[in-house]
C-alpha cells in the first residue's frame, strides 16, 4: 500500500471515529433533551393538575356557598310564613279571649291598675269597645274600684273600635294610654315576633348543622 492509500485509510478511520463520537454525543444530547422535555412535561402536567384541582375546589366551595345561601333563604321564607300565619290567627284568639268573661275581665282590671299607676291624675276616663261597655256599665263602679281603689275611673260614653282592651286618658285628653289589644301588639311587635320564632323554630343544638 502506498503512502496515498495509507493516508486515505487514516483519514477515513479518523472520520469514522469522529462520526461515531458525534453520533454518541448526539444520542446523549437527545437523551438529555428528551429527559428535560419529559421532566418539563411532567411538571407542566402537575401544575395543570394542581390548577385544575384548585379550580375544582373553588367551584365546589362556590356551589356549597350558593346552596347554603339558598337554604338560608328558604329557611327565612319558611320562618316568615310561619310567623305570619301565627300573627294572622291572633285576632281570632284575642276574640276568643274576650268571650271568656272571667279571664278577660281579670285582664282588663290588670290593664286598669297598671295604666292608672302610669298616669298622675286622680280622675281618669276609660274607653271600651261597645260590647265591653254594655257588659260593664251596670256594675262599672264596683269593677273599676276593685282594680284602682285610690282613683276615680269614669266610663266614657262613646265606645272605641277595638277587639279588646281599653284606652285610659285624663279628662282633658292631654295624656292618653293605649291598652287595647291592637295598641299593645304594635308596641310589643318585635318581642312578639321573637317569641313566635323561638317557639316555632328553636335554635339548633350545639354541633348540629343545617
Amino acid at each position: 500500500m502506498n503512502q496515498v492509500d495509507e493516508l486515505a485509510q487514516t483519514i477515513l478511520k479518523r472520520a469514522e471515529s469522529m462520526a461515531d463520537e458525534c453520533h454518541d454525543r448526539a444520542r446523549v444530547g437527545r437523551d438529555v433533551i428528551l429527559r428535560d422535555a419529559s421532566e418539563r412535561l411532567h411538571l407542566r402536567e402537575e401544575k395543570e393538575t394542581l390548577l385544575a384541582k384548585a379550580m375544582a375546589d373553588r367551584t365546589y366551595r362556590r356551589k356549597v356557598q350558593a346552596d347554603e345561601l339558598k337554604l338560608h333563604s328558604r329557611m327565612d321564607h319558611l320562618r316568615w310564613n310561619l310567623v305570619q300565619a301565627v300573627i294572622e290567627r291572633l285576632p281570632f284568639r284575642m276574640t276568643e279571649l274576650t268571650q271568656d268573661k272571667n279571664r278577660y275581665f281579670t285582664l282588663l282590671q290588670a290593664y286598669l291598675s297598671r295604666g292608672a299607676e302610669m298616669i298622675e291624675a286622680d280622675t281618669l276616663v276609660v274607653e271600651l269597645n261597645a260590647n265591653d261597655q254594655r257588659r260593664l256599665q251596670n256594675n262599672w263602679d264596683e269593677f273599676a274600684g276593685a282594680a284602682v281603689p285610690d282613683k276615680q275611673l269614669l266610663l266614657a260614653e262613646e265606645p272605641i273600635r277595638t277587639i279588646g282592651g281599653l284606652c285610659l286618658r285624663t279628662q282633658d285628653n292631654r295624656i292618653r294610654l293605649d291598652q287595647t289589644f291592637e295598641g299593645r301588639l304594635e308596641r310589643l311587635e318585635d318581642r312578639l315576633y321573637q317569641a313566635i320564632v323561638e317557639r316555632l323554630l328553636p335554635p339548633p343544638r350545639s354541633g348540629a348543622s343545617l
